[in-house]
């Protein structure tokens, strides 16, 4: 029985992948340095301050990580509420939790500062009991901490909790808290669809099609 479904944000909930990828690019142009192709894979599931840290120290870079991190929100601020879209079906499936009196939480690696930004730029803070972060929790994703945590929040024990995560990371922590976890596609990860279907227990392309079909009412 669902009892709690939990998104995750990038991704997942919001199409906002793409972003991230300039902002890495435009930050490091900074410092002269050329985005290297395997970056987006190394910080996967990395809290923000985990990122930051990785940043630090792989780039040697001059700033403090306090400082890279107020960079990076204010470089994404604007993006999150003006260019990045709420993937297609979200509200409609919050609302049918609402109705339903399913409960809803945000697990995400991204800033506390984002996260509320770009749900409040939506009108969908109502929906959620419990925003978490990475920063909140002692490990980051592929760790069930974060899941563990807003489980808790929401007073909902793991396995009553459906997650819904676009990359290999997330998912890994929702199934590795006990949970269900439903993989959302999302181009940014698409190469890695068969892994991701093999890994969850549930896939969609949209959240649309969750209630179109009677999905949500079996899961």
């Amino acid at each position: 029985m669902t009892e709690a479904v939990i998104f995750d944000l990038d991704g997942s909930m919001v199409d906002s992948m793409w972003m991230w990828r300039a902002i890495d690019i435009e930050y490091l142009g900074r410092f002269g340095i050329v985005l290297p192709e395997d970056l987006q894979t190394c910080i996967e599931g990395m809290s923000f301050s985990e990122t930051a840290v990785y940043f630090k120290e792989r780039f040697d870079l001059p700033d403090d990580t306090d400082t890279i991190k107020a960079d990076w929100n204010r470089m994404a601020w604007d993006k999150y509420a003006c260019e990045v879209p709420v993937k297609e079906g979200v509200e409609e499936l919050l609302q049918y939790c609402a109705a339903h009196g399913i409960k809803a939480g945000i697990a995400t690696s991204n800033s506390r500062e984002l996260v509320e930004n770009v749900i409040r730029a939506h009108g969908l803070e109502k929906y959620f009991g419990c925003i978490m972060t990475g920063c909140d929790v002692a490990k980051g994703k592929p760790s069930p901490d974060i899941y563990l945590a807003v489980a808790k929040a929401l007073d909902v024990r793991p396995e009553n909790c459906l997650v819904f995560e676009d990359i290999i990371p997330g998912i890994q922590a929702g199934k590795a808290a006990g949970m269900r976890v439903c993989a959302v596609y999302d181009k940014y990860s698409e190469h890695q669809d068969a892994e991701k279907r093999s890994l969850a227990d549930y896939y969609t392309y949209h959240f649309r099609e969750l209630m179109e079909d009677g999905i949500l009412a079996d899961i």
